[in-house]
This record gives structure tokens, sequence and C-alpha cells, in this order.
């Protein structure tokens, strides 16, 4: 190699040298962080039953028949009869330990099974959110309930419909 190539690949290294290492360059550090959650699992365990519910004569309107989610059935009023056997719907969520899940519902329809074109909305009655106590098995049972409201032109007949529970980490 001749010094004069020599001298050039001298060169060229210094000025390559000076440009891969900026001047007054700064680095700074961040802490990372990730949480990794089971996948949660919900399981029906009962279908919510509001039980037999008879109209009195006469005309009147606004009349709201419920369980709560406690299992608490309101039917204080003079227009009606409520007998039968009732129960909340209940559910198992199970997932990640001292994780929050939010519960999501929206009211359901139910429709009169003679006539169709008859329909009732039950205004669903939910917990908002659940603490798991455990991971995996047996995971937290939770009640939802719902209320109806009658009048004296509601039609007889079974009424019927499908109640959709959604739950997601919070």
């Amino acid at each position: 190699m001749t010094r004069h190539t020599r001298r050039l690949l001298l060169l060229l290294c210094t000025c390559g040298a000076a440009v891969s290492a900026p001047v007054g360059a700064v680095t700074q550090s961040a802490n990372v962080k990730v949480t990794v959650v089971k996948p949660l699992t919900l399981t029906s365990l009962q279908n919510l039953d509001l039980g037999t519910i008879t109209l009195s004569g006469g005309t009147w309107s606004g009349v709201t028949v419920g369980i709560s989610q406690a299992g608490v059935l309101n039917c204080g009023n003079a227009n009606i009869v409520c007998s039968g056997a009732t129960q909340v719907a209940r559910y198992r969520v199970t997932g990640t330990n001292k994780q929050v899940v939010l519960v999501s519902a929206p009211d359901v329809t139910l429709t009169n099974q003679a006539d169709p074109s008859q329909t009732l909305t039950m205004v669903v009655d939910k917990p908002d959110s659940i603490t798991l106590t455990s991971s995996g098995q047996p995971g937290v049972e939770f009640d939802v309930g719902g209320s109806i409201t009658l009048s004296s032109s509601t039609a007889d007949g079974d009424y019927t419909g499908t109640m959709d529970v959604t739950v997601e980490y919070q």
C-alpha cells in the first residue's frame, strides 16, 4: 500500500469516527412495565325468572315489577299479584387474581310467545365491576336482576328474551 493510500485511509477513518459519535449526545433511561393476565371466562349458572304476574282489572299504567341483583322481588302494587318461584340470573367469571372486571349488559327485549308483536323491555340490574379474588377456578360468582314495567293493557302470555352479559378487564 502506498504512503498516499495509507494517509487517505487514516483520514477517512478519522472522519468516520467523528460522524458516528455525535457531539453532545445524551442518553436517558425509562422503566418498562407489562401486566400479563389470563383470559376471562364467563359461565352462565342459572337463568333469570320473574315468576307469574297477575294483572288486576281497571285502567292503570307504569307498574314496575323486578328482582334486584341481591334477589329482592319488587312487586308491591295493588294492581298486580306476583306468585311462583323467582330467581336472579347467576354467572361465574374467572381470570387473573386482583384484577377488576367490568360488567355490561344491555336492556333485554322480552317477546310474547303467543303474539310476537307484543314486547316488554327488561331493564337489567347488574354490578358495574367485580374484583377477582383468585386466579382461575373457582372464580367469582355474581347475580343479575331486572325489572319490567306493566300496564292494564299488557297482553297476557309467556314473555322470553336473551340477556347478553359481557365482562372485560378494566
